[in-house]
C-alpha cells in the first residue's frame, strides 16, 4: 500500500454530541421503536452529528419523516447549540406544513429539553418523545442516516473549510439523499419518488 500511494480509510475521532446532565424535564419515548409510519408528517425523528474540518468541528442537526425517509430539515453550525436543532425544526415546518399532534422524536440532549424548542413544538401542537437514557436505538432510523452519510460522503472526504464541507452536505441531504439514493425500507425508492408515488404535499 506505502509503494502504491495507497492508505485506508480511518474513522474520524469521536465527539460525544448528547448531553442529558441537565435539569430539563425530559418525555417519554413514545415511539418506542415503532418505525414503519403509515402516512407523512405522522411522525418525525432528530439528531445532532459532527463532521471533522481542518478548521474545526461541524455539528448538523437533521429532521427526518419517517414515512419515506426524507430529510425534511437540518441545520449546520460551529457550535452545538439549541439554536442549531430550533433550525433544524423551523425549516422542516417550513417545508411541510404539518398538522397537529405530530410526534417529534429526538434524544433527552441539553438542545431538544431546552425551554426555547419545547416552546416550539407546543407552538406548533407536537407531542414529544425521547428516546431512553443512553441508548441509540431508539433512534435507529436517524441513526442509519448518520451512519450513511459518512460513510457515502464525510470519511472519503478531507474538508480544508466548514464551508466546503457546508457545501458538499447540502448537496449530500438535497441533490443525492433525498431524490436519488434508493432505500429498501420504502422499495428501494428515494425519498421523493416514493413521496411523488403516493401524491404526499
Amino acid at each position: 500500500m506505502k509503494t502504491l500511494g495507497i492508505k485506508a480509510k480511518h474513522k474520524k475521532r469521536y465527539k460525544a454530541t448528547t448531553d442529558s446532565s441537565h435539569n430539563h424535564p425530559v418525555a417519554n419515548n413514545l415511539l418506542n421503536r415503532n418505525f414503519k409510519v403509515f402516512g407523512p408528517n405522522q411522525c418525525w425523528v432528530s439528531d445532532i452529528t459532527y463532521i471533522y474540518t481542518k478548521e474545526g468541528w461541524l455539528y448538523l442537526a437533521t429532521v427526518m419523516d419517517l414515512y419515506s425517509r426524507k430529510i425534511v430539515g437540518w441545520a449546520m453550525e460551529q457550535y452545538i447549540t439549541k439554536a442549531l436543532v430550533i433550525k433544524a425544526l423551523q425549516m422542516a415546518v417550513n417545508n411541510r406544513h404539518p398538522g397537529l399532534e405530530l410526534l417529534m422524536h429526538s434524544d433527552r440532549g441539553t438542545q431538544y429539553a431546552s425551554f426555547e424548542y419545547q416552546k416550539l413544538l407546543k407552538k406548533y401542537g407536537m407531542i414529544c418523545s425521547m428516546s431512553r437514557k443512553g441508548n441509540c436505538y431508539d433512534n435507529a432510523v436517524m441513526e442509519s442516516f448518520f451512519h450513511t452519510l459518512k460513510v457515502e460522503l464525510v470519511y472519503g472526504s478531507v474538508f480544508e473549510t466548514r464551508a466546503q464541507a457546508r457545501r458538499c452536505i447540502f448537496e449530500y441531504i438535497e441533490v443525492f439523499y433525498n431524490r436519488i439514493r434508493s432505500h429498501s425500507a420504502i422499495g428501494y425508492n428515494s425519498p421523493e419518488e416514493y413521496e411523488k408515488q403516493r401524491k404526499v404535499a
